[in-house]
């Protein structure tokens, strides 16, 4: 069955309402919004479907209105990924293989050129609706691109293979570039430097472990419990020298909400600030017993903002100061 994520269906009745459609329409729908809660995912022909009525309800440009109000965070952990990746195009290198976390309809693949690279969205139109689903997908690519450099980078050109809707403002301003109706392709062009631009928030580590999760999500795989604290751990020992991070902090980058990451660790006999204490005292003894940083420099690193409160903790950790048991090493 071909289908569309749940995330998706949502983010485009979100839109509709905050259009002034009224709830008690989407909750008369096959997949009313009220199950949404419980669902993955919905079949591709009432996704299809929707945009239809709803463009004819909204008027032109609504799937472009859509596209531009998405934001990484709607993807779930497969937009998290992105946002680490180290550079601007490896998100479509990624799509042949993950895209199917939001959808089995679709695919992009980029033609790699000098000055300028077209990045091909390939699913043929056999409705309207997918035709304006199009239309969405294009317009969110150029917000999600810009949120991965946090800078204003425009394609150069826009191709959709349908004629052009009574009314293209609104593609106007969602694209800032010229566009054309009536081509061979539904594809968006972006120079090749920009494509190899560095993301903004481009972080080896928390990428791999984003993408771990990607491919476990995709295979429907569940993550043990046991790896979810040892991943938490090891993003805590990261974060660290910065200050003590925040359970809110550490779940955004393992994709999850605060109640689940917490839910997960109690299901293996921690909690958040266990692993706080477990990485401070773990990266204190390391760096007491094989550096000759100063106390005050590993009180730092231990995300302490005081000497002082780092040597009661340490004493409450070994029954010794810091002092003492460099001391003795």
């Amino acid at each position: 069955m071909k289908y569309t994520a749940v995330s998706l269906y949502r983010k485009m009745m979100d839109c509709a309402l905050k259009e002034g459609m009224d709830m008690a329409y989407f909750n008369s729908l096959k997949t009313p919004y009220k199950d949404l809660n419980s669902l993955k995912a919905v079949p591709a022909e009432e996704f299809f479907e929707l945009h239809e009525r709803l463009d004819d309800m909204l008027g032109p440009g609504f799937s472009v209105r859509v596209g531009q109000q998405m934001k990484i965070e709607d993807y779930g952990v497969l937009g998290l990924s992105w946002r680490t990746c180290s550079y601007v195009g490896e998100i479509f290198e990624r799509s042949e293989r993950y895209f199917k976390m939001l959808s089995n309809t679709y695919v992009f693949r980029v033609e790699k050129g000098n000055p300028f690279s077209v990045i091909h969205l390939l699913r043929e139109p056999h409705r309207r609706g997918l035709e304006l689903s199009n239309e969405a997908t294009l317009s969110a690519t150029v917000v999600v691109l810009r949120a991965m450099t946090e800078s204003n980078i425009s394609p150069v050109q826009v191709s959709f293979k349908h004629s052009a809707p009574s009314d293209i403002s609104g593609h106007e301003s969602a694209f800032n570039c010229p566009i054309h109706f009536n081509q061979q392709d539904y594809s968006i062009t972006y120079t090749t430097t920009d494509l190899e631009m560095r993301t903004a928030k481009a972080d080896v580590s928390i990428n791999r472990f984003l993408v771990e999760r990607v491919e476990e999500e995709t295979k429907g795989l569940e993550i043990s419990a046991n790896r979810i604290a040892r991943d938490c751990e090891n993003l805590i020992i990261d974060a660290l020298p910065s200050g003590i991070p925040s359970i809110h902090h550490i779940a955004g980058l393992m994709g999850m909400s605060n109640r689940t990451l917490a839910r997960r660790l109690a299901e293996n006999g921690v909690s958040f600030r266990d692993l706080i204490q477990k990485a401070q005292e773990s990266i204190a003894i390391d760096l007491l017993k094989n550096t000759s940083r100063s106390i005050a420099e590993i009180a730092f690193e231990t995300g302490f903002s005081e000497q002082s409160a780092f040597n009661r903790a340490f004493r409450r950790w070994t029954d010794q100061t810091p002092i003492e048991f460099r001391n003795q090493q």
